[in-house]
């Protein structure tokens, strides 16, 4: 019965049109994104610019950067609506579905929501402090009084 109904769910035309649109990112264009997100401290895939964002939550990340006072020499944009290639390639790659995609150091952070939880937290400070892209707030110094 499984089979069967397996069977008969895999014959849809939608469902056949899923697997065979499936795309697998060739070698030469793994390679491509690797070398963009270890270019710089700070990669975000987005739609637009930091000067243009295109998208809300490409807007929100920039801004959320911007509250950290990520510099823009550690930071490194790449707008996927120029390169239809890069905007698929780039979901296959970190298998995560959605635009923008936060790097730092590299390593995949997340997208939006993961960048505004993280900052509200406090988890965003961290770690860019931890990977030298901020400087480390020093706690302040306790005045001393004399008796």
């Amino acid at each position: 019965m499984l089979r069967t109904a397996l069977r008969s769910s895999l014959l849809r035309p939608n469902v056949l049109a899923r697997f065979s649109a499936a795309r697998f990112l060739s070698q030469e264009a793994r390679a491509t994104i690797q070398n963009a997100v270890s270019a710089s401290p700070v990669v975000l895939f987005m739609k637009g610019t930091p000067d243009h964002p295109e998208c809300g939550f490409s807007r929100a990340a920039i801004q959320i950067l911007g509250l950290q006072q990520v510099p823009a020499e550690k930071l490194k944009t790449y707008n996927v609506l120029a390169d239809p290639e890069l905007r698929s390639g780039i979901k296959e790659f970190s298998e995560w579905p959605t635009i923008p995609q936060l790097y730092v150091n590299g390593e995949f952070v997340g997208g939006c929501d993961i960048l505004l939880s993280m900052h509200q937290s406090g988890e965003l400070e961290k770690l860019l402090e931890s990977n030298d892209v901020i400087p480390k707030v020093e706690g302040e110094a306790v005045p001393v009084h004399a008796a």
